[in-house]
């Protein structure tokens, strides 16, 4: 049976119950756990084959999970790097036991008054400018940023919409229209007339790199281009769309400047500026609650979005803007509904989540720890021709993997083997970007500098034999391919998968399996 939490836990009544005696109320209560291939061919027949699951050739079942730990049905630990979803660390007692007393309490549709709706709202704004004052409360992230985008377009009057090349906002029709990484998956897909895609402002890999003199101006002139050709076509912007700062694109930090310059363009053409935090927001980024306030204290968002870390896993979202977005969307004379957004029980977790926040130094613990891990990060690349690049504030890091530096080579298929070897170490990490080849650490804000040393520790490890089977030494700046190390990347999937085909000795070692995109 899966294993109770170790925190107290709550029963129906109020009671707490631990130990031994939850132990015997789970197992009465709960659904008799399944075998783990039972599991996966429920799945199969049931689930719908473009739900895709980590590591899809050898998955885990994970059933129980604590902090920054995850549990398989073996009771095997993993050290999970993946779940930005976690924020506060899985399972945290006091926002299981804030949603657990209110759902005891009451849970109903928002449409009545309630105190937890009004209290949050004002707590949430409290870490905002006083120009973001009106929320609303929905579900997800991709129901925030669908909801912004209405927002815009009824403020503004106007239809076309500017987002960043890589970008990913969600999985609504509306989003697929305005996420180059994923309507680019799509060979025989048009892209809407209404959007419009700008690059994105990675200094790495970009157009305008570290060495260009003013890169911020260089990519928000590519905003004004587009601005241009659509008032040439007779339209205007509604909104320009961005990710404080982009995860699935890569983990890309924009330059300083470059927001508050396209926020001017866009304005000046009668749009407005969206700030998606969906991935980033709640303090990861150390320095600030949230990203956007990366760019300085002059710039501030008409509209930020939120999700995934404002619930610690529970499904709650919101979008806060301005008393004039807001007025003007009302003005519509379309009312807006929203069931469970914001319900007493969301409301509840998503209290307790601040004031986890600010009890535990959660949002200090991610700037220490996360420069900890930069740092290590930055020693490891010294040693490895693999890594391209680190980059990152806080607990968002990502680590490019390049074949050859001076080329930035994607070393897509080594990301892979990557990440299927720390997994065989009991350690959860991913990898994204336009190639893949972008190791990504989102980890719960508890992540301690021992999880850090554990992961570079391991990290090292790999990369050594990974730069050993290919050749590469140190004196050189390219990727030496042998013989008896040849990589094959299959067409499987959407694209994204690798066969990776390694040396005899490297085989014996380690057998090679199929690498699916984590």
């Amino acid at each position: 049976m899966t294993r109770p939490c170790a925190h107290t836990c709550i029963k129906p009544g109020g009671t707490d119950v631990t130990g031994e005696l939850f132990q015997l109320y789970y197992i009465n209560m709960s659904v008799q756990e399944l075998e783990k291939k039972k599991t996966i061919d429920l799945r199969k027949k049931h689930i719908g084959p473009s739900c895709k699951i980590f590591f899809s050739h050898d998955p885990i079942k994970i059933v129980r999970a604590k902090g920054q730990y995850m549990y398989d049905e073996n009771g095997q630990q993993y050290l999970d790097c993946i779940n930005n979803v976690a924020h506060v660390g899985h399972c945290h007692p006091d926002v299981v036991t804030a949603g657990a007393q209110q759902m005891e309490m009451l849970n109903t549709n928002t449409r009545f008054l309630h105190d937890n709706l009004v209290l949050y709202a004002q707590r949430l704004q409290a870490t905002l400018p006083d120009k973001l004052s009106v929320c609303y409360f929905v579900n997800s992230g991709s129901e925030a940023n669908d909801l912004a985008l209405r927002l815009a377009r009824q403020y503004t009057g106007n239809k076309d919409i500017i987002t960043l090349e890589n970008a990913y906002h969600g999985h609504v029709s509306s989003l697929i229209d305005i996420s180059p990484y994923k309507f680019h998956q799509l060979s025989d897909a048009e892209q809407s007339q209404f959007v419009h895609v700008a690059p994105s402002p990675d200094v790495y890999r970009g157009k305008y790199r570290a060495g260009h003199p003013d890169p911020a101006t260089a990519y928000a002139d590519e905003v004004k281009k587009i601005i241009n050709n659509v008032h040439k076509k007779g339209r205007k912007i509604a909104a320009f769309i961005a990710e404080s700062l982009q995860s699935c694109g890569g983990q890309v930090i924009p330059p300083v400047g470059y927001f508050q310059q396209v926020a001017e363009l866009v304005r000046k053409a009668g749009g407005i500026f969206i700030a998606d935090e969906v991935q980033v927001g709640f303090g990861r980024i150390g320095s600030d609650f949230w990203a956007f306030q990366l760019q300085g204290q002059d710039f501030v968002p008409d509209i930020i979005t939120m999700g995934k870390p404002i619930g610690n896993g529970h499904p709650l979202s919101c979008v806060v803007t301005t008393r004039e977005v807001a007025e003007a969307f009302m003005s519509s004379g379309m009312e807006y509904f929203n069931t469970f957004g914001g319900n007493p029980v969301s409301c509840a977790i998503g209290l307790a989540v601040l004031d986890v926040i600010e009890k535990e130094n959660l949002q200090g613990n991610a700037l220490q720890v996360g420069q900890y891990l930069t740092n290590r990060l930055e020693k490891l690349k010294e040693k490895h021709l693999l890594i391209g690049d680190i980059r990152g504030r806080g607990l968002f890091v990502g680590v490019e993997l390049v074949r050859d530096r001076a080329k930035l080579t994607p070393a897509t298929a080594e990301a892979q083997e990557v990440i299927y070897k720390l997994k065989e170490q009991h350690i959860l990490l991913s990898a994204d970007g336009p190639h893949r080849n972008v190791l990504k650490f989102k980890p719960p804000l508890c992540f301690t500098t021992e999880d850090v040393d554990l992961v570079v520790e391991k990290l090292d490890l790999i990369l050594t034999e990974l730069e050993e089977a290919l050749g590469l030494k140190k004196h050189t700046t390219q990727s030496v391919v042998t013989e008896n190390c040849k990589r094959k990347l299959s067409a499987e999937g959407n694209g994204n998968s690798e066969i990776i085909e390694r040396d005899e000795r490297v085989q014996q070692q380690n057998k090679t399996n199929k690498r699916i995109k984590t």
